[in-house]
């Protein structure tokens, strides 16, 4: 090629990365120039179809976040993914997966989904399916040099919204302004706790509460919090709805009507309490009512939102879309669906969800409780998503939990938004310093897991 055309070829190269003209643009160029522009990012250090996973270790934290085991997969490579079980789930979730997966491409990861997805399940069972889909997209995106969100399709957004917890208090009042502490710090979207637990200190307020004077859990072998709803008949009365109440209208006027504001933890009781709450406190306008029943209650959950102009919402407890997402969607049983991506069966399981309550109109937030890393894997689901309203941050109150991880400019969250990672993979790597300050007692950095390389079951479900 002589110097006159291999400048000019360069020039167009330039001009392309520029001007953000697509793959089409090239379809008339000579097939090297094809080639070299579509494969300009891929790490020249790997040759992501020879890739093989060759180690899956733990390092299990807390103290900082929720207890939560951070999974790394390895590679023939040297390139490494990282992942979040989820917070409160067992690190044996995703041990028991790692047979499953040695010598396998980790490129693949919608086939080694599907191996390994039958040992996940709801709540923090499906934690080690999750996050080892996670790692895997990680590697991936590493192994291409794109950033995650752009294996999946593409961005809708350069920013995500969150919203954040409040810690509670009794004192509707002091309650309030830790709320407006929120809004200083530039959250827009804000949740709070508000339940029962306020009402147990007062007269009146329930009947057959779990703390009430007749103790009604002395004799059980099951006790209150793990009652499901509709078999506590817990009954709030007149002045415990007031009292509840109370809370919701001292917030508004703290904070004002033009923040959305949802709840949760409103306790344990039937779906005759949950209607009788909903409606009550329909003139504050809340941005949703968050699991006030168990989300199986299909049926349920139908007739409250049915009932209600409040908006209803469930799912950070519910695994995959076939397993419960897409029977309350087809229903329309709530308003807006929650899945947590530490749950609900990874990144992409996660958009597929948002993806398809856009498809019949309802709406889609993240719910989140884990570490940095799982939380900007949550970022690039929802960036991908068209119909996502905002993340959960679970650590407001923890200033060195963005501490965990490295390669992203900080604060992660600011005024109230996250910037989606345009760096490979889910574009963050761990502080091994930061990660061993805050390891369980007990628990070595990434230590070995031999013990977990070989398969002692016969996996098929199908004869």
């Amino acid at each position: 090629m002589n110097k006159t055309k291999n400048n000019n070829r360069r020039g167009f190269l330039q001009k392309l990365g520029l001007g953000g003209l697509s793959l089409a643009t090239m379809s008339m160029a000579p097939i090297e120039e094809q080639l070299e522009y579509s494969t300009q990012n891929v790490n020249r250090n790997s040759a992501p179809s020879d890739l093989k996973i060759t180690d899956m270790r733990i390092a299990e934290v807390s103290g900082v976040m929720f207890r939560t085991p951070i999974v790394r997969i390895y590679t023939n490579q040297g390139i490494v993914g990282h992942g979040d079980v989820r917070d409160g789930a067992a690190k044996e979730y995703a041990l028991f997966l790692k047979s499953r997966l040695l010598g396998e491409n980790p490129c693949n990861v919608e086939r080694l989904f599907k191996i390994i997805s039958q040992f996940g399940h709801h709540g923090r069972q499906g934690g080690g399916v999750s996050g080892v889909e996670m790692a895997l997209w990680d590697i991936v995106g590493k192994a291409y040099g794109v950033p995650v969100y752009q294996l999946l399709g593409g961005k809708y957004r350069d920013k995500v919204r969150v919203y954040c917890d409040t810690t509670t208090s009794s004192d509707p009042q002091e309650y309030a302004n830790r709320m407006q502490e929120r809004v200083d710090k530039g959250y827009t979207a804000l949740k709070m706790d508000i339940g029962i637990n306020l009402l147990r200190d007062i007269p009146g307020a329930l009947i057959n509460g779990p703390n009430g004077k007749f103790s009604p859990y002395e004799h059980e072998y099951r006790q209150y919090n793990l009652t499901k709803h509709p078999f506590t008949r817990v009954q709030i009365t007149e002045k415990g709805l007031e009292k509840l109440c109370e809370f919701l209208e001292v917030m508004r006027n703290q904070i004002g009507y033009e923040i959305p504001m949802g709840t949760d933890h409103w306790g344990h009781f039937d779906v005759n309490e949950a209607i009788k709450i909903a409606r009550a406190v329909e003139k504050y306008n809340l941005a949703y009512i968050e699991d006030i029943i168990p989300w199986q209650y299909t049926d349920q959950w139908k007739e409250i939102t049915m009932s209600t102009t409040t908006p209803t919402q469930t799912g950070e407890d519910i695994y995959m879309l076939y397993g419960g997402f897409k029977e309350l969607i087809d229903q329309r049983a709530v308003d807006i669906v929650h899945p947590d991506p530490n749950t609900a069966g990874g990144i992409l399981e996660t958009k597929r969800i948002g993806d398809y309550a856009s498809h019949h109109g309802i709406g889609f937030m993240l719910h989140h409780a884990a570490g940095p890393v799982s939380f900007l894997g949550s970022v690039h689901a929802a960036a991908a998503t068209e119909n996502f309203m905002w993340l959960e941050h679970h650590a407001v109150d923890s200033p060195k939990w963005e501490d965990l991880v490295t390669g992203i400019d900080k604060p992660i969250v600011e005024d109230g938004y996250v910037a989606v990672p345009e760096t490979p993979g889910i574009g963050v790597e761990l502080n091994e310093e930061m990660v061993k300050e805050f390891l369980v007692e007990g628990e070595k950095l990434f230590a070995p897991t031999e013990e977990w390389n070989e398969i002692r079951a016969w996996d098929r479900l199908w004869s």
